[in-house]
Order: C-alpha cells, then sequence, then structure tokens
C-alpha cells in the first residue's frame, strides 16, 4: 500500500509499504480502510522538528474508515463497518485505566505517534476503540471527530454543563480547537464571544450561527474602550492559543468566581507576572487543564456525545474543512500548516488512489 512514512524530523516519504496485518497473538484487532485522516497542529512539531516515538513510523491520528477484517475472536459482522477511531489505545491496568479515565493512561499506544497512524491506505487499531458512525455521519465529519470530541471534553472540564442556564462564554484563539469549542457551546444555547485574528475565522463563526458582533479580532480585545463591555461577566474562558500573551489576557478578563480552561498546547516555556498571580488568588478563580478526550464506550462519553450532537445537526463541522487532498499530495498539506502560506483551518485527505 501506499504510506507517508516518518524516518526522523524532516525525512518523511511517500513510499509503498506492507499492508498492516494480524500477527501472532493479535486479539480483537482490526484492519480499517482509511477514508478520510485530518491533519492535527501537532502533526507538524513531530513532523519537521521533534520526530515520533520510534522511526520509521506512519503519522496520523484523525481518522476514519472501513472494517475490512478482523482477528478470529472478533465477531466478524464487524467487517464493513463505517466507524471513527479513538486514536488513545490505554493499557487498560493503570490506575488512571481502572477508573475508566483512559485518556490519562500513563503507559499508552497512540497511532500516530508511537505505531502506525492513517496517513496511508490501511490501518491496524483494536476493536475497542473503535465507535460505530451513524448513516448521517460522513468519513469527512467522522474524521474529526476526535478533534470535536477534545473540544467537548475542554467544555466538560469547565464544570459549564452542570449550569441551569446557559450564559456567556469566552473563547480565546479561534483554531480548529477553538471554533469546535464555541460551535458547541453555542448549540447548547451559551452566549459565545470569540477572540480571533482572521476573517476566515469569523466567516466559520459566523456562518455557524454566532453573532458578528461577538467576534473580537485579537488586537482590538486588549482595548478597554472597544472591547471591555463586550469581554465582561464571562464566566467560564477557554483559552486556546498556549501562550503567555493569551493565557494572561484570560485571566485578566476572569470575572471573580469564573473558570479559566487551559486548552492550548504550549508554544513555549510559559511565566506568569505577580499581577496575573495576583488576580488568580484575589478573584478566587478556577483554572482548569484539560487533556484529550473520554471513550469509555458509555452512551455519554464524549465522542457519543459527539455523535448525539452530530445527528441533530446541531454543528456543521464540514465548515472546518479548508483543503481536501489526495494521499500523495499531503505534502502539500503539510508545507501549508508549517510555513502558513495560506489560511487553513482542517486540512484533509479524502481520496487514497
Amino acid at each position: 500500500m501506499k504510506a507517508w512514512v516518518l524516518h526522523g524530523p524532516g525525512d518523511l516519504r511517500f513510499e509503498d509499504v506492507p499492508e498492516p496485518y494480524f500477527a501472532n497473538g493479535d486479539r480483537e484487532k482490526a484492519i480499517i480502510r482509511v477514508k478520510a485522516c485530518g491533519v492535527c497542529g501537532s502533526d507538524i512539531p513531530r513532523i519537521f522538528k521533534t520526530g515520533a516515538h520510534r522511526h520509521p513510523l506512519i503519522p496520523g491520528h484523525e481518522f476514519a474508515g472501513e472494517v475490512v477484517s478482523v482477528t478470529e475472536d472478533t465477531d466478524p459482522s464487524l467487517i464493513g463497518k463505517r466507524v471513527g477511531v479513538f486514536p488513545l489505545i490505554p493499557c487498560k491496568k493503570c490506575a488512571l485505566c481502572m477508573d475508566k479515565k483512559y485518556e490519562m493512561c500513563r503507559d499508552y499506544d497512540y497511532p500516530g505517534s508511537r505505531s502506525d497512524g492513517g496517513f496511508a491506505e490501511f490501518v491496524k487499531v483494536p476493536v475497542w476503540n473503535l465507535i460505530e458512525l451513524p448513516e448521517t455521519v460522513t468519513f469527512e465529519t467522522a474524521a474529526m471527530l476526535e478533534p470535536m470530541a477534545v473540544a467537548v471534553h475542554a467544555i466538560r472540564q469547565s464544570g459549564i454543563d452542570k449550569e441551569k442556564e446557559p450564559g456567556k462564554a469566552l473563547v480565546i484563539g479561534l483554531g480548529t480547537i477553538g471554533l469546535f469549542i464555541a460551535m458547541f457551546l453555542h448549540g447548547a444555547g451559551y452566549s459565545v464571544i470569540g477572540i480571533g485574528n482572521k476573517e476566515e475565522q469569523k466567516k466559520i463563526f459566523t456562518g455557524s450561527g454566532m453573532r458578528e458582533d461577538r467576534f473580537i479580532r485579537s488586537e482590538d480585545s486588549r482595548n478597554e474602550s472597544t472591547a471591555g463591555d463586550s469581554l465582561s461577566e464571562c464566566k467560564y474562558i477557554f483559552e486556546c492559543v498556549g501562550k503567555n500573551e493569551s493565557y494572561e489576557q484570560a485571566v485578566s478578563l476572569a470575572s471573580p468566581g469564573s473558570t479559566v480552561v487551559t486548552v492550548g498546547n504550549p508554544a513555549s516555556d510559559m511565566t506568569l507576572g505577580r499581577e496575573i498571580y495576583w488576580k488568580i488568588l484575589r478573584n478566587q478563580l478556577t483554572i482548569r487543564g484539560t487533556w484529550n478526550s473520554s471513550f469509555t464506550h458509555e452512551p455519554m462519553d464524549d465522542w457519543h456525545y459527539v455523535l448525539d450532537v452530530l445527528s441533530s445537526g446541531q454543528i456543521t463541522p464540514e465548515k472546518m474543512i479548508s483543503h481536501r487532498l489526495r494521499l500523495k499530495d499531503l505534502s502539500e498539506g503539510l508545507d501549508i500548516m508549517k510555513d502558513k502560506k495560506e489560511y487553513y483551518t482542517k486540512v484533509m485527505v479524502t481520496e487514497f488512489t
């Protein structure tokens, strides 16, 4: 089969490689024909700077497809099913796994960074990691289940879903995850303010039903005379950038008793100024971290919740796809993201032949 193989930092090659197969000892495994695979922002440093946990390795962890074969100990009726894939493969032995907090497993595997992933025609994964797709959910949408579930997990970490009445929430940074957080909050009835820096982000924000005057440009958000009233009284703030400046802004804008959820992966070391730290203390703020998403096979885990919302038509994730590529042309999308040659939200492989 054809696949993109990472041989080391900056050394990604489009190659012919053996198709995945079931080895001796494989239990409850499935081979998936990949139908769509998105590029995550974390793929860029992994491919171009840091490398993966082992090499050679096929990157890509946001994918969906069709089951083409399963091990003998698995129900054969699974063959032919359309599935999404939870990419974290937990050990199921550590204390966190025993508590069903699989997203924080300490000894996990992960397609695309620790084992072969979805930038290929086929991929092998445990059956446990599959979620069957309703007919109304396309493969392209299913390839975004992972970032959508990450967004839902961040919202749930805030405790916002325990509120009796939807209020006002602020999302700082409208990249893929930030926009998904805004979409899900809006779908749940919250008045969402978004801070972004691109006209294309504004189009997606307003095109998803949110008010134009609730989109504030990053440079304007620091001008108290133009943005002060709009940004006041936000009880829940989601920092989706991962930079000191945006983190300090989140804390500064938080009203007493508010919750700040740190979502963005840090771009560098994070430090807090003394005055900012005082605001956390004096305003008795709650600072919450969030990581990955919950997938427990229970009806209300993050992944099943996303499928329920998709089935209801509350959000339109297709708006997030800015580039659709053939597998052989994936390098073009990676370069766009690495060099920021043009605007992008979700770069996705949708053709594999």
